[in-house]
């Protein structure tokens, strides 16, 4: 199989050194891609896989929007669809056909399917999201403990049952794929470029930048750990803070990853522009759009000056550092307004 997808990418098996592009999805999201890959014509599958991610990308935004409660001004929403579209964490994913783009829409409607009441139906939606299981895991794990704290008893059947439908869809056409998918999870590490922040700064630091990832590894525990117990048996918003928490933290936490995979933090980086925008009493939303602007240009002349040029260009390392770092820092800076009820934090 990775030989076919190969030949169709490069016309003939991949060279050392060369991405190998091999699939490491678990099989159930066969679900999602079947529809395109029964398509004949692989330029039309690919067109229209291409826009259903466009569309999910402008989804994911307008999810952020409503999980942030802003309601900005048209010339600033304008701005801000604009900004998802063309960041660099947005264009990424979309350029690559990621399927976390999607996976980043279902994380949003499944936060506000919670708001909502839909427990099941939240429950399915982060099963769903498991097809790109490192992005949701982390997520997953503090959301299902705070979930059975809170007695949310709909919400872990809901992920528990859908989730273990796909897994016997898929284990009834292909009995041996999760030792299959582990091999090829195992292999992920060899032929791609750093994977964890651990990884990056070793490549830019030498000597000292695995050491640097696992400190900061222990320090994300021990902070993920202490939110976890403050957020126990309390309310929406504080579940809504940890899953921000979770999407930050999860860049850096030493999970295999890419920054493809970033686009997810737009869900709480909708929160953090809401937060500035709120303030202030005058010029809020023009502030939202000065940060706007500082993330955009400022991750693109990131990617620029550290590309790896050569036979295949790659993204630098570096790409690891600035969004994470971006939406930690405005998470704690505006904690105590995120985590408020709702009628204070909006004033």
């Amino acid at each position: 199989m990775a030989t076919i997808i190969q030949t169709l990418a490069y016309g003939r098996p991949a060279q050392p050194g060369e991405h190998e592009l091999r699939v490491a999805y678990p099989l159930y999201s066969i679900v999602l891609f079947a529809p395109f890959a029964m398509l004949a014509d692989y330029a039309l599958a690919r067109s229209l896989w291409m826009t259903v991610l466009e569309a999910a990308l402008l989804g994911v935004a307008l999810a952020g929007l409503r999980l942030a409660r802003w309601r900005p001004s048209l010339p600033v929403a304008a701005a801000y669809l604009l900004f998802s579209v063309t960041w660099y964490h947005g264009v990424r994913p979309l350029v690559n056909g990621n399927a976390v783009i999607v996976v980043a829409l279902l994380i949003a409607l499944a936060v506000l399917a919670l708001r909502a009441g839909r427990d099941g139906l939240a429950g399915a939606l982060l099963a769903a999201a498991t097809i790109k299981p490192q992005v949701v895991i982390l997520l997953i794990l503090l959301g299902g403990v705070w979930a059975l704290a809170a007695r949310r008893w709909r919400l872990v059947i809901g992920f528990v049952s859908t989730l273990t439908a796909l897994l016997a869809l898929s284990l009834v056409l292909l009995p041996s794929w999760p030792a299959e998918f582990l091999r090829e999870v195992i292999r992920y590490p060899a032929y791609n470029p750093p994977g964890t922040l651990g990884t990056a700064l070793e490549v830019m630091l030498p000597g000292v930048g695995t050491w640097a990832g696992w400190g900061v590894t222990l320090a994300l525990v021990l902070v993920l750990l202490v939110e976890l117990r403050s957020a126990l048996g309390q309310g929406q918003a504080r579940l809504e803070w940890l899953v921000s928490l979770s999407l930050a933290m999860g860049c850096w936490i030493g999970i295999q990853t890419d920054p493809g995979n970033f686009i997810v933090l737009i869900i709480p980086l909708a929160s953090v522009f809401a937060s500035i925008a709120h303030s202030v009493r005058r010029g809020g939303d023009a502030l939202a759009l000065a940060a706007m602007g500082g993330i955009h240009v400022g991750l693109w002349l990131v990617f620029i000056a550290t590309l790896e040029r050569g036979a295949q260009p790659v993204q630098g390392p570096a790409m690891f550092i600035p969004l994470p770092l971006v939406v930690l820092a405005g998470l704690y800076g505006f904690r105590r307004r995120m985590v408020l009820p709702v009628e204070v934090a909006t004033r």
